[in-house]
């Protein structure tokens, strides 16, 4: 292997060579078991005595960090847990007070047999060999620096897409592929947020996005929504930037009406606002006619579209999009240049022949079908077995399911018994950041099979039924 040890300065160097091994065993740099370098070749690479080297590892020897075997050399002897944290103490450098605020995450829950979290496909339905096929051969095809706007065809491709599948009114030069929805967003705060800018996002609403914009420096306001969407009477004046998931309001599953729709393009247009319209999971719809995007009904150029294929496909592809009004169109380009030059070339590539090819729509059908059955399934349980404590709101598209919590029931105690129960679920309360929490879960079917779910919602009523009782 190649080892690391420096003897610049002054000082026994046997005593060096001995700290220096010694504390990267402790640092866990070298693993029990593992060979270290014979003395004659680490004195060699060194230059110095063998004899010096000897007698660092005599030492190493006698103190329980190193042992010899006869014939084979001499290797780590040492089985404690590496404490990296010995290596240096804390020193002056600091986050931003703004990044020190938002580095307190809501803790990550383990796995669970019964995930019912939002947020997540099915990767089993996932065609795997039809997109390792096109990705082997985009592999051999991209060897250059990409577009930071992203893979002109597929660029092309999500035009095509989007403007079949939801009405949103753009041409190639109009998309920027991006690195998910995230970093969509995160384009836009760099090109419209000022420290300052006051920001207003839905309460309930998605909290990493809260956090992004925050870390921008804005001014993060909440503003409620009821059965129609965002409240737009009851948004700040003052806001220059306003983010919505119309077509399925996260977290509750809402659909903005029509006149709020248009309500909300006034404001805009009123206070020389931006909207960001988040279409996160609106390919997946069940029932009803979906409303037109606030992108095709914008006519003053307000609306960023924002859509993602991390729910349609996979989240580990990292790919996303957004289609924005002509006047942005270069800073956004110039902000995804500066963060990161361009995205993943052959995943790029391999998701033009996936859309071009008709995969895409192919997929959708299937996912859509498997997730319709789910969805009916935690619908019919809570007009069921779950209905003495929750009620579903009305919600006819996503990968989710919102219950309010209709009687007295301990939400906190009712998600740790499911927890021991192996069930994972999240609490409506984690959605809100400012206003007084909504009690009521938030049943997410992307994450589990299909023959798992009954039992799942089984154990939610078993749990909630023994918590009342």
């Amino acid at each position: 292997m190649d080892l690391h040890i420096s003897l610049d300065g002054r000082g026994d160097r046997t005593d060096r060579i001995y700290r220096q091994l010694r504390d990267a065993i402790l640092d866990g740099r070298l693993r029990h078991g593992e060979r270290v370098p014979p003395s004659r070749e680490l004195a060699r690479g060194l230059s110095v005595a063998r004899n010096t080297v000897a007698a660092a590892y005599d030492r190493l020897v006698g103190d329980g960090f190193l042992c010899g075997r006869a014939g084979a050399g001499t290797f780590v002897a040492y089985r404690g847990e590496p404490a990296l944290s010995r290596r240096a103490p804390a020193g002056p450098l600091r986050p931003s007070r703004r990044f020190s605020l938002l580095l307190e995450e809501p803790p990550s829950s383990p796995p669970a047999r019964f995930d019912l979290r939002i947020g997540h496909p099915d990767a089993s339905l996932f065609p795997l060999a039809a997109w390792r096929r096109l990705l082997a051969r985009s592999v051999r095809a991209s060897a250059d620096y990409g577009d930071p706007s992203g893979f002109l065809p597929l660029r092309a491709a999500i035009s095509r897409h989007i403007g079949l599948s939801r009405s949103v009114r753009a041409a190639a030069d109009d998309v920027l592929v991006t690195a998910g929805a995230q970093q969509a967003i995160d384009l836009v705060g760099r090109v419209l947020i000022e420290p300052g800018t006051v920001v207003a996002v839905e309460e309930p609403g998605y909290r990493p996005v809260r956090r992004l914009f925050q870390s921008h420096g804005a001014r993060v306001i909440g503003v409620p929504v009821d059965d129609d969407g965002l409240v737009v009477s009851a948004l700040p004046p003052s806001a220059r930037l306003v983010y919505v998931t119309p077509s399925h309001q996260h977290p509750l599953g809402t659909a903005m009406s029509l006149e709020r729709r248009t309500a909300l393009l006034a404001w805009a247009q009123q206070h020389r606002a931006a909207i960001v319209e988040d279409d996160y999971d609106s390919e997946f719809r069940y029932y009803d006619r979906p409303l037109e995007p606030l992108q095709s009904l914008d006519r003053a150029g307000r609306v960023i579209y924002v859509g993602s294929f991390s729910k349609t496909l996979l989240p580990s592809l990292r790919l996303g999009f957004l289609v924005a009004p002509e006047a942005l169109r270069p800073a956004l380009r110039a902000a995804r240049r500066l963060a990161d030059w361009h995205g993943e070339p052959a995943a790029q590539t391999a998701l033009a022949a996936f859309i071009d090819e008709g995969l895409l729509q192919r997929h959708l059908r299937t996912v859509g079908r498997v997730y319709a059955v789910r969805h009916e399934l935690v619908v019919r349980a809570a007009r069921g077995p779950l209905a003495p404590w929750f009620a579903p709101v009305p919600s006819s598209a996503g990968l989710h399911v919102a219950l309010r919590r209709t009687a007295p029931l301990d939400i906190a105690e009712l998600v740790r018994r499911l927890r021991a129960a192996d069930v994972a679920v999240d609490p409506l309360e984690h959605f809100y950041a400012e206003r007084l929490a909504e009690p009521g879960l938030v049943i997410g079917y992307g994450a589990i099979a299909s023959a798992d779910l009954p039992a799942a919602l089984d154990r939610l009523a078993e749990a909630a039924t023994g918590l009342a009782g």
